[in-house]
């Protein structure tokens, strides 16, 4: 009976430690298409960073999943479709305000490549202000905006790239 027990244990450990080797290397198989297709995209230099979540400066943060608040970039054209809470420097009349809702050329549409992080810097001229966009990358897709306007506070978006959907 004790042998029977030990035997069962025994078979239980070596089970595990197999099932755990193979997860590991499936997540380092999982991992390496990734990190080629985030670079992919990026190179491209043309993408799309979809907000999940809006940290505004010295506000709670705000959850934005499913609202379909995007910025798409391109060296050509980049276009905001994100929403602002914070201090406006400037007298924006009730019901006119539009968030960060712009679309520009980009001036000095830079993407660097650093040791953990991919960096996107850019600078647009609105219709009513300036912004200077700085995007940072992780390997695995997931990214976080700043925005820093003349008329408002800076503020941060965290969400992930994908590729520009027409």
């Amino acid at each position: 009976m004790k042998k029977g027990l030990i035997f069962i244990v025994l078979m239980c450990f070596f089970g595990i430690a197999t099932n755990a080797q193979e997860l590991t290397a499936r997540k380092q198989l999982a991992t390496k298409p990734e990190k080629s297709k985030v670079e992919a995209l990026l190179n491209s230099q043309q993408f799309e960073f979809v907000a999940n979540t809006m940290y505004p400066m010295g506000l709670q943060p705000k959850n934005l999943v499913g609202s379909g608040n995007s910025v798409t970039f391109s060296p050509e054209l980049i276009i905001s479709n994100l929403p602002f809470y914070g201090r406006s420097y400037t007298a924006i009349k009730m019901g006119r305000d539009k968030g960060m809702r712009f679309k520009g050329a980009p001036e000095n549409f830079v993407v660097t490549k650093d040791a953990k992080y991919y960096k996107v810097t850019t600078l647009v001229t609105g219709n009513r202000d300036t912004y200077s966009l700085s995007l940072s990358v992780s390997k695995s897709g997931y990214a976080t905006l700043s925005i820093t306007s003349k008329n408002r506070d800076i503020i941060n978006y965290h969400g992930e790239i994908v590729a520009v959907t027409q």
